[in-house]
Parts: C-alpha cells; structure tokens; sequence
C-alpha cells in the first residue's frame, strides 16, 4: 500500500515539474500563415493575389540578407506592433501567438523571451531557407 502512495506522489511531481510541449513551428505556421504566404512559404497563398502587398517568399530572408537568417526582424514581424497595422498589410499576431516566453537567440548572439508559438515559427522558417 506504501509504495503505492510513494508513486502516487512521484508521479504528482513529475507531472507538476514538467513543462509544457514545445509548439509544431509548421503546424502554427499552416494555420496562421500559410493562408498568405503559402504552404511552402514562398508568397503564394491563397489570399495572395488579393492583398494590396504580394506576401514576401519567405524561403529567400536569408539570402536576402547576406546568408544570415533575420531573426529578430522575423519576430518583431510576426509580433507586430500596435498601430503598425494601418501601415502594413501583415496583421499583428503577437496577441493571438501570446503565450508562455521561451528565451530565443538571435543571430546576434542576444537572447530574448519570445512567446513559444512564435519562436517556434521562427524556427520553422530557418528550416525552409533556400539560396
């Protein structure tokens, strides 16, 4: 009965010390993004030809900026910033990707907290660079 109650409580703390699943950058990206940009992130969404701004390739951030993968301007990207809206046509995801912070380092070498989901779009994005 005793070792009954002991893995009773084990199994209470690892549950209570675990922490939570890391989000599936490609699955948050297919159901945030990929409606715009496309399923392989190449600008080509379904949206895309009705947008004001063709959606960017996202494949091509690396190449276009020296090899180095743009990371903290992907955040700030898909974060968005209050008001920012009305100036582009991206909307503001930050409010419904909110969620536990997960520190993420840049290409600088700096980490900052970044809410889960995004950082694990951004991640995802990393992956689908091309030359």
């Amino acid at each position: 009965m005793r070792w009954i109650a002991a893995f009773g409580a084990l199994a209470c703390l690892a549950a209570c010390n675990t922490t939570p699943p890391t989000p599936d950058g490609a699955q948050l990206y297919d159901e945030n993004c990929a409606v715009c940009h496309g399923r392989f992130a190449q600008g080509d969404g379904v949206l895309a030809r009705d947008l004001p701004v063709p959606p960017t390739d996202l494949t091509r951030l690396a190449a276009k900026n020296g090899g180095v993968f743009p990371a903290e301007q992907v955040i700030a990207q898909i974060f968005g910033y209050p008001g920012r809206y009305q100036s582009n046509p991206m909307p503001e995801f930050g409010a419904v990707l909110a969620g536990r912070p997960v520190p993420y380092r840049l290409e600088t070498g700096e980490t900052v907290d970044t809410p889960a989901a995004i950082a694990a779009i951004v991640d995802h994005l990393k992956r689908v660079q091309t030359e």
